[in-house]
């Protein structure tokens, strides 16, 4: 007899739900498609493996992020309360905080912990961003996905420059007695593979294994998780094929997919409804992603009767006009909104006209060119060169000063005064695995930018008044708890809004025509961006608008939705 608690939870969930959370213990595979609850199921399935006689300290649940870890320790630990367990009674963990506690109980030596990108620019002070996101992939493919040490690269009697880059960077680490983060999962499986007494004793903290978003894991966390569930193999595996969007984090569709593979006997549930969208939204957002070859064949409806809209609003205004135009299209209903792009620098014309009409925002990963300091250096360059040279008055215009600034070039400016020379030099406070997301703007463009910012102002004192009023503003209107929020498509995933407009689903934008040329495998590439769209239109309860150009609509509009729904014309190429 189930304690009335877990009956309760188990009552209300949908059948495929329940099928889910009741599985016997064995390998199962909940495809989870978005808004079909998966952290629901998981919390569900917890409860119900405590309530029918498993020791809580047997069950350790692994997710891909902090954010999804915290939320779900506080869903488990409500969900467990009503059973007398205190918070905490079940491991829930990150796949790295789990490697971090199993090193530690092996001894291993887990602190200092240092970021990569600080240890590439001590040893190479004058390394680019693009080099340090280029020896960053390369590290983590060393390191997770072909598993090999620097013992093992240094065997090679004629390494390359990236092995001795990496073989470089590895005696960094030692001279420093720390690790970074792959190390931490890395150096767990190794720990465990090597000292079998570790394993069976973490083997039974891990008798029953849960790991949410198992399309995200990377080579080196599948093997780890695989490695722990070993031999009785109670693991359940919650993810959705059609939402792996981080390939830049080794992701890779074929792992989920080939589950089979490594789990003889694997049973596959399929939750089958998203609760989220709109009927219009899923309807689409299934038709875009069904393009893709590399993905199980399932089935997603929506919820009965799901209310809700999807618009198209094709518009070939200037980006902040047709911004505007969504901003002021949106309800005054109190809810979520979010504008979502490919990229970080698409959202920056939504920020502006956040500032423009007085509305707060929140926009955790965009930081706005006001922001980087390089233009209070650029503005200080610019007074210091008038004085050295004379080229121009200083209380002239400060268009014909950055003007000035400029054409000297970065050679002669470099050379005027050493600390001007931070201004020739990107940021470092970007993680390097993220630069897709949001690489920072060169200092050239920055300085085209602040040319161009400068021409209505008629003195360099005007013009710092304005940036000092506007970053007041910023800080006035940029606010954790507002209702508009401005991101990436991939910094969304696992969120949901009210009202959703994705902008920029223009031909080579979205799809990234860049991504796709630098891509080695286009075509995979390609799918993955098509994944990205479905994750970006699937963040919507109430109301999605698709925005772009009528002149060049996106590939995936086209592969949505007919040619008469996007008001083109035969002509249209």
């Amino acid at each position: 007899m189930l304690p009335s608690s877990v009956t309760e939870r188990l009552d209300r969930l949908a059948p495929d739900q329940r099928e889910a959370a009741t599985a016997p213990p064995g390998p199962v595979l909940c495809v989870a498609p978005a808004g079909s609850g998966k952290t629901t199921t998981l919390v569900a399935r917890i409860a119900w493996l405590v309530a029918t006689g498993v020791d809580p300290a047997t069950i350790t649940a692994v997710t891909f992020n902090k954010r999804a870890a915290d939320e779900m320790a506080s869903r488990v630990d409500a969900a467990l309360e009503p059973l007398g367990l205190v918070a905490g009674s079940v491991r829930v963990k990150t796949f790295h905080a789990l490697g971090r506690e199993i090193l530690a109980d092996g001894g291993e030596s887990v602190e200092p912990l240092l970021g990569r990108e600080a240890v590439l620019r001590e040893m190479w002070p004058d390394i680019t961003v693009g080099a340090v996101r280029r020896l960053d992939d390369a590290f983590s493919r060393l390191k997770l996905e072909v598993g090999v040490t620097a013992r093992e690269v240094a065997t090679d009697p004629e390494p390359g420059p990236i092995a001795r880059a990496f073989l470089a960077y590895e005696q960094a680490l030692e001279d420093a007695g720390g690790l970074d983060f792959d190390d931490l999962v890395a150096r767990a499986l190794r720990l465990l593979e090597a000292r079998p007494p570790l394993l069976r004793r973490w083997r039974a903290k891990c008798e029953h294994l849960l790991v949410d978003e198992t399309q995200d894991v990377d080579r080196t966390q599948l093997r780890l998780a695989l490695l722990l569930a070993a031999p009785a193999n109670r693991i359940f595996l919650v993810g959705d094929d059609d939402q792996t969007i981080y390939g830049w984090r080794l992701a890779d569709v074929r792992r989920v997919l080939a589950l089979a593979e490594d789990l003889p006997g694997l049973r596959r549930i399929d939750l089958t409804v998203n609760y989220r969208c709109p009927g219009p939204v899923v309807a689409r957002a299934v038709r875009l992603v069904s393009h893709n070859e590399e993905r199980f064949v399932k089935t997603i409806r929506a919820r009965p009767a799901a209310a809700g809209q999807l618009t198209l609003a094709p518009d070939g205004a200037d980006e902040t006009v047709r911004l505007r135009h969504i901003v002021e299209s949106w309800p005054d209903d109190g809810g979520t909104r979010a504008i979502l792009a490919r990229t970080n620098a698409e959202l920056l014309p939504a920020a502006a006209v956040a500032l423009d009409l007085g509305l707060p925002f929140r926009a955790p990963r965009l930081r706005l060119l006001s922001e980087d300091r390089r233009v209070d250096a650029i503005l200080a360059a610019s007074a210091a060169i008038t004085a050295e040279t004379g080229l121009t008055p200083p209380d002239s215009s400060p268009l014909p000063q950055l003007v000035a600034l400029a054409r000297l070039g970065v050679e002669t400016l470099e050379a005027l005064d050493a600390p001007l020379r931070q201004i020739f030099h990107p940021d470092a406070e970007v993680d390097a695995r993220e630069l897709d997301d949001q690489l920072p703007i060169e200092t050239g463009e920055l300085l085209a930018a602040v040319v161009g910012w400068a021409a209505p102002y008629r003195t360099m004192a005007e013009l710092r008044a304005a940036l000092d009023d506007h970053r007041r503003r910023l800080v006035e209107l940029r606010r954790d708890d507002a209702l508009l929020t401005l991101a990436t498509a991939h910094s969304t995933k696992g969120l949901e809004f009210d009202h959703v407009a994705v902008i920029g689903l223009d031909a080579g934008r979205f799809p990234s025509a860049r991504s796709l040329r630098d891509a080695p495998e286009p075509a995979r590439a390609l799918e993955e961006e098509r994944r990205l769209a479905y994750v970006a239109w699937t963040r919507a309860r109430k109301s999605l608008t698709l925005v772009y150009d009528p002149a060049s609509p996106s590939q995936f509009l086209r592969e949505a939705f007919s040619d008469a729904e996007l008001g083109l014309d035969d002509d249209t190429p």
